[in-house]
């Protein structure tokens, strides 16, 4: 409890930023497990102006452990049916508030560690997404940005996606393709040296804390399209986990989170990839290309490389030192134990038949 952590009837102090939106603030205190002079402020607009009170009033003497969603919720049928929230919204408030109770934290709240692009075999990169989201759930590791490389030509498939439906066997035969699945959701990545730029973050779910999926991939990238928009790349969402710009799809997200309070986001955007190779070695159907828009695959590929001028390297190097700036991050390395970690599970699961055709 905040109490407990605090001191009973100590001032709290929670600030949020709606992606987007309005900062929104809460300062209250917790009084025998319940909420207490809960007062809500920022730079949002909100009509009418008594509304305000009636958020206040709503939160006043709840139980302190409540959900975010509960709190909105409460929210929400405490507002007047002619309330108008600008900037902001009942669920902006609620996660404002789990934050003052250190039940949900902030980029800043952490310290931030960066794994710089090692050559590692595909498997290997997909068995240290498990590991170092436990490491970082157990408390053994810093939240973590950890950027991909690799020099095998690859598929890695989503958790739940079928291998006989994403793959063409003749492609993957021809050109020597490791597949290897995932433990995050989301489609299939075809990945050869140099083609994508590939990362994961390892962090705490208290962070995205009250956000719902949708939001918590925004929340998560907005300093990857901070470092486009660095590089003159106007990126943005489309929902639910695909970044585009306005000349088309660059990239997808795909999300893990584990029992033990910690989760991994994971990204690939395409560099430059050869679209010919990809669907000779991808099944990639009509389907899903009239949900995207376009005719074929290869209109599908917009390589970061035409659009930003930039090589691959200096990409990388770009959306390292962003991210470092704005959550004040520092470099780090795999540790040998990791490594040994994840070589077992390659062995023992990532590595095996019965993994990757657990969705034949």
């Amino acid at each position: 409890m905040a109490s407990e952590l605090h001191g009973e009837n100590s001032e709290l102090h929670g600030e949020y930023k709606v992606h987007g939106g309005k900062l929104v603030v809460v300062d209250c205190r917790v009084i025998d497990e319940t909420l207490a002079d809960v007062h809500v402020s920022g730079d949002f607009f909100l009509e009418p102006d008594e509304a305000l009170d009636d958020i206040n009033a709503a939160l006043n003497g709840l139980p302190a452990n409540l959900s975010a969603d509960a709190l909105a919720n409460a929210i929400t049928a405490a507002l007047p049916p002619e309330a108008v929230l600008f900037g902001f919204s009942a669920q902006a408030v609620a996660i404002t508030l789990r934050r003052a109770l250190t039940k949900a934290t902030s980029w800043l709240d952490h310290e931030w560690d960066v794994i710089a692009p090692t050559i590692l075999p595909t498997a290997l990169n997909v068995a240290l997404d498990e590991v170092l989201t436990e490491e970082v759930g157990a408390g053994r590791r810093n939240p973590t940005l950890r950027f991909w490389d690799w020099d095998e030509p690859s598929v890695v498939i989503g958790s739940f996606q079928s291998v006989r439906n994403e793959l063409e066997p003749a492609g993957v035969e021809k050109y020597g393709i490791k597949v290897v699945r995932r433990v995050s959701g989301g489609g299939a990545m075809f990945m050869e040296a140099g083609n994508c730029i590939t990362y994961s973050l390892y962090v705490p779910q208290t962070l995205v804390d009250g956000l719902n999926f949708e939001d918590s991939y925004k929340f998560l990238d907005a300093w990857v399209l901070a470092a486009l928009e660095s590089m003159g790349i106007e990126a943005f969402y489309v929902p639910l986990n695909d970044i585009a710009t306005g000349k088309g799809k660059i990239g997808g997200a795909a999300q893990k989170r584990l029992s033990n309070g910690a989760m991994v986001h994971h990204v690939t955007m395409s560099y430059d990839i050869d679209a010919d190779k990809m669907v000779q070695v991808l099944r990639i159907g009509k389907e899903k290309l009239s949900d995207k828009g376009t005719r074929s695959a290869k209109k599908r590929v917009d390589p970061l490389r035409r659009q930003s001028g930039m090589s691959r390297q200096e990409i990388l190097e770009r959306m390292a030192a962003t991210f470092s700036a704005r959550y004040d991050a520092r470099p780090a390395l795999l540790t040998e134990a990791e490594l040994a970690e994840a070589a077992r599970r390659v062995e023992s699961k990532f590595g095996t038949e019965e993994w990757l055709n657990r969705v034949p």
